[in-house]
């Protein structure tokens, strides 16, 4: 801190004259900046931490319209921005003064001649995630996966998305897209109410030109980005799934950039599911408030299956075996049971007269409180992680308890007591 404040002090004479605090400040005392000098440094030491994504595909695959609606910047600045980096391949800078994230296309994918060396040796040394675009009724993608392939026998862990576009080409005529978005990331394909069974072929299809690759497979999303005049609704359909899939495989440093990015949002119905969170949070806190003993538990537990019905609607993801399972074993038995001990101790308090049924109860409201908010949150990592297809049990853990944590605190700053009815106090 005193290093600080040293440098601080230091600094400060440059805003004006420090002996006169109260004067008004002139032209004169401020400092002098030269913008045009200072603009190169400032765009090259962004650009060596602003890390890369790569995009491969064909030629009017979709290369874009991606880079347009993560960044939602004018796709004819786009297109003017980019600047060639190698002999096939441009880079296309953003912001363009201080760039946070870089995009690499590659062209000439396909055609004759196109030798991939020189391409492949920069972004094994740049690209921090690779995008293949393909078109989804296009088949003839050999090229693209030639180059996916050698890419993944140099570096085995490098994280591949594939974003299969242009869905409308396979739909009937005058149909537009289904809703709500049926595609559920790391799962298999099956028939879609609405969507031709040769749309899905084409696209199941597509994904077994990567069986071979080496590493992880990649994660699979079916996305059609329009304009809005082109009639078809939404024009950003499937691009939370892509952002989604993206923030789950992406790298920290990546996720950090895109995180900055205006059409980036690694979670979309994070935003929803919070107010949910919240409400049934705090309507587990008000069963408790019924100063009768034990029945406050029944109501907490009913509050809390409401609440994880709920987000796996909003999820898209059903409740099943599997899901409990994996939720179960996240928080371990002994948590559950923990938990579960806690709120009948807690209960039971209730039982003493006077004193139970005073402090008991706001003790016992802000536990269901808490452990109702923590398990949705839990409940919301567990749901987001699943429908991109890498579930993480051990975050899934750490989201509850440090939610646990948060929500006890939110307790004490509502003063959660039998009078409030589960709203804060006056």
């Amino acid at each position: 801190m005193a290093k600080w404040a040293s440098a601080l002090r230091g600094a400060l004479p440059y805003f004006g004259k420090r002996e006169q605090p109260h004067t008004s400040v002139s032209a004169g005392d401020l400092p002098s900046f030269d913008a045009a000098a200072d603009s190169g440094e400032v765009t090259d030491r962004a650009r060596a931490l602003a890390p890369v994504v790569w995009l491969v595909g064909k030629v009017q695959s979709g290369k874009t319209s991606i880079i347009h609606a993560i960044t939602r910047a004018d796709e004819a600045a786009i297109g003017d921005g980019f600047r060639p980096c190698t002999r096939s391949s441009r880079i296309y800078e953003f912001p363009d003064d201080a760039p946070v994230l870089r995009f690499l296309d590659t062209r000439g994918l396909g055609e004759a001649g196109y030798q991939p060396a020189e391409d492949l040796a920069f972004a094994e040394a740049n690209a921090h995630l690779v995008v293949v675009t393909m078109r989804a009724m296009d088949p003839q993608q050999q090229a693209i996966v030639d180059v996916v392939r050698l890419l993944r026998k140099r570096n085995r862990t490098l994280p591949v998305v594939v974003a299969q576009t242009t869905l409308h080409e396979g739909y009937r005529t005058g149909t537009d897209h289904v809703a709500p978005y049926p595609f559920a990331t790391g799962e298999a394909l099956t028939h879609v109410a609405g969507l031709p069974d040769d749309l899905i072929r084409a696209l199941a299809f597509q994904r077994t030109l990567f069986d071979d690759l080496a590493g992880p497979q990649p994660v699979f999303v079916p996305i059609d980005l329009t304009h809005p005049d082109d009639g078809l609704h939404p024009a950003d359909y499937g691009l939370d799934a892509l952002t989604e899939a993206i923030a789950a495989i992406a790298p920290a440093g990546l996720l950090f950039a895109l995180s900055a990015m205006p059409g980036f949002s690694a979670d979309p119905k994070a935003e929803k599911a919070d107010p949910l969170i919240m409400g049934h949070a705090m309507a587990a806190a008000g069963g408790d408030l019924v100063p009768v003993p034990i029945a406050g538990t029944l109501a907490a537990s009913t509050v809390q299956a409401r609440l994880l019905h709920k987000l796996g609607e909003l999820y898209g993801i059903t409740w099943d075996r599997r899901a409990w399972t994996d939720l179960t074993a996240a928080l371990g038995a002994g948590t559950l049971l923990k938990v579960a001990s806690q709120i009948g101790v807690r209960q039971l308090v209730k039982m003493i007269p006077v004193y139970g049924q005073t402090a008991g109860a706001a003790a016992s409201a802000a536990a269901s409180f808490a452990l109702t908010y923590a398990l949705g949150k839990a409940a919301v990592y567990y749901l987001h992680r699943r429908r991109t297809g890498t579930v993480d049990l051990q975050g899934v853990a750490q989201v509850y308890q440090q939610s646990l944590r948060d929500a006890f605190k939110i307790a004490r700053e509502r003063r959660l007591s039998p009078g409030a009815k589960g709203e804060a106090a006056p």
